[in-house]
C-alpha cells in the first residue's frame, strides 16, 4: 500500500480536485509543511498527499480515493495523538479539521458534534446552556480521537467515560458507504467504536449525552515530592469512597514557572488536580481531608467548568517534543509509590509529568464486557510524559520516561489506555483490549477486511 504519486495518472488527481469542497494538498505545495506539522514534532511524517475535508462528502470522496489506488491511509481529527497516528509517510491523510459544528438539543441535553472538533470549542458552545461532556483534561484535544480511545478525565467518577455518554455516530466506512451507528442499529460497530479507536471507520458526527454543569472548584495542590509515598498511599485510600463528586489526578510535576509563586519554580513536587462538581456548601466538609494533608501549596477555587478543562493547555501546546508510555493499575503498592518518588525526583524538563486518574464511580459501573475499552477493573490509568520544546533534549525525555516506565510495569494489570499509547507493537495492542479483542478482530473483518484504517493502534481482521 504504497504507491508512489508518480504511478497515480494526474488525470484522477485532477479529477479528485475538481470534486472536493475542501482542499488538496500535495507535497511540495507551498501550505504543505505547515499542514503536515504534527502535534508531537519529535515525529516527522512526510505524507503524498493531504485531503482537508469540508463536509462528509469530501471525506467519502478520500476514502475512496486511497482505497483505489492502494495508498497507506491516515485520519487526523484533531492531531493531538502523542504517537503521531493522525499521519503517514508516502501516504494519503484524511484531514478532518474542517468538519466542525456544535448543535445542542435543549429539550433532553443531547449534542451533535463533527468529527473535526476540538473539545474546548465543544465547551464553549455548551457551557452557556449549562452543560458539560466529560473529555479529558486539555480542550487543545480533538473530539474524535479521545472519544474513539475512551476518554478519560475530571468528570469520569461523576458521569463516567466519554464513550459512556456517547449516543450515536456517523460514519464513513473503508468501502465508501455511510452508516449511522447506536444502540439500534450496527450495535456491533457501535459498540467497537466505545474504546475500540479509529480501526472501523472515520466517525463525521458524534451524538452525545451532556450533564448539567455550570460551575465546578477546582485546581492544584502540590506537596513536596519527599511526600510522594505518604500522598500517594493517603489517596489510594481516600478516592475510591469519597463522594463521586470529587475527583482528581495525582501527579510528578516540576513547576514549570508563572503563574505559581516564583519560591516554587522549577522544582519537583507530587501534586493533584481537583475536580468538585457538588454543591459548593457542602465543598469543605467533602474537602476537609484533603486539606488535612498539609499541602505546600494550594489553588483550588469555584471557576466555570470550561476554565479547568483548558487550564493545563499552555503547558501542553502543539509542537513540542514529546514521549509517551502508560499502563492501567489494580494499586498502589509500596514499590510502585517508591518508583514514582524516585523518578519524580529525577524529572529531566520542567514540561516532563506522570499522572495517575483513578478509576472508580461511574466509570467503573460499566462492564469491563459492556464496551471496547476492557480495562473497567483496574484502579488507575497511569500516563508518563517526557516533554520539552528543544529536540536536543528528546533522547533525554525519552530516556526518563522509558526508565520510568520499566520500573512501574512490572507492577502494572499489563495494558494500557490506547491513547496513552506510542506505536508499540500488536502484542501490547492486544494486551490493552484483553478478552475483547478478539470481538473487536471479528467486527474488523465484517467492516473493514483488508484493513484500509491501520494508521492507528492496529487491530488486525480476524
Amino acid at each position: 500500500m504504497n504507491t508512489a504519486i508518480t504511478e497515480i495518472d494526474q488525470s484522477v488527481i485532477t479529477e479528485l480536485k475538481e470534486h472536493l469542497k475542501g482542499q488538496l494538498v500535495m507535497a511540495g505545495e507551498d501550505s504543505y509543511e505547515e499542514d503536515r506539522k504534527l502535534y508531537n514534532a519529535m515525529i516527522d511524517k512526510r505524507p503524498l498527499m493531504i485531503v482537508k475535508c469540508r463536509d462528509v462528502a469530501d471525506v467519502i470522496l478520500a476514502v475512496n480515493f486511497g482505497r483505489e489506488n492502494d495508498l497507506l491511509t491516515a485520519v487526523r481529527g484533531g492531531g493531538h495523538n502523542g504517537g503521531g497516528l493522525g499521519s503517514c509517510d508516502d501516504g494519503l491523510v484524511i484531514d478532518l479539521s474542517g468538519l466542525k459544528f456544535v448543535r445542542v438539543d435543549s429539550t433532553d441535553n443531547t449534542v451533535r458534534v463533527g468529527g473535526g472538533n476540538l473539545w474546548g470549542e465543544v465547551d464553549h458552545a455548551i457551557h452557556p446552556y449549562g452543560l458539560a461532556i466529560p473529555a479529558g483534561i486539555i480542550s487543545s484535544t480533538g473530539v474524535g480521537g479521545l472519544t474513539l480511545g475512551g476518554g478519560v478525565g475530571y468528570l469520569s467518577r461523576k458521569f463516567g467515560l466519554t464513550i459512556d455518554n456517547l449516543l450515536e455516530a456517523d460514519m464513513v466506512l473503508a468501502d465508501g458507504s455511510v452508516v449511522t451507528v447506536n444502540k439500534d442499529q450496527h450495535t456491533d460497530l457501535f459498540w467497537a467504536i466505545h474504546g475500540g479507536g479509529g480501526n472501523f471507520g472515520i466517525v463525521t458526527s458524534f451524538k452525545f449525552q451532556a450533564h448539567p454543569l455550570k460551575n465546578v472548584i477546582g485546581g492544584p495542590m502540590l506537596w513536596p515530592i519527599e511526600k510522594t509515598e505518604e500522598v500517594m498511599e493517603w489517596f489510594d485510600q481516600f478516592i475510591h469512597d469519597a463522594p463521586e463528586d470529587l475527583s482528581g489526578f495525582i501527579a510528578t510535576l516540576v513547576v514549570p514557572g508563572p503563574p505559581f509563586p516564583e519560591d516554587l519554580h522549577f522544582e519537583p513536587f507530587c501534586g493533584v488536580v481537583w475536580c468538585y462538581t457538588g454543591d459548593p456548601e457542602k465543598f469543605d466538609e467533602v474537602f476537609a481531608p484533603v486539606r488535612a494533608m498539609d499541602p505546600l501549596f494550594e489553588h483550588v477555587g469555584e471557576m466555570p467548568y470550561p476554565d479547568l478543562q483548558s487550564m493545563l493547555d499552555g503547558m501542553m501546546p502543539s509542537g513540542m517534543q514529546w514521549y509517551w508510555r502508560a499502563d492501567f493499575f489494580n494499586e498502589l503498592g509500596p514499590e510502585i509509590r517508591n518508583a514514582h518518588r524516585k523518578y519524580g525526583s529525577g524529572i529531566p524538563t520542567p514540561l516532563s509529568q506522570m499522572h495517575l486518574y483513578p478509576l472508580s464511580g461511574a466509570a467503573s459501573r460499566t462492564g469491563k464486557e459492556e464496551t471496547a475499552w476492557s480495562y473497567r477493573d483496574a484502579r488507575y490509568c497511569g500516563v508518563i510524559v517526557g516533554v520539552d520544546p528543544e529536540p536536543a533534549n528528546a533522547e533525554k525525555i525519552t530516556e526518563w520516561c522509558k526508565d520510568y516506565w520499566e520500573a512501574l510495569h512490572p507492577y502494572s494489570a499489563g495494558g494500557a489506555y490506547s491513547n496513552f499509547m506510542m506505536e508499540e507493537g500488536q502484542e501490547r495492542v492486544k494486551k490493552s483490549f484483553r478478552e475483547n479483542y478478539e470481538r473487536l478482530a471479528s467486527i474488523k473483518k465484517k467492516y473493514d477486511p483488508d484493513n484500509f484504517f491501520r494508521v492507528n493502534q492496529n487491530i488486525q481482521p480476524e
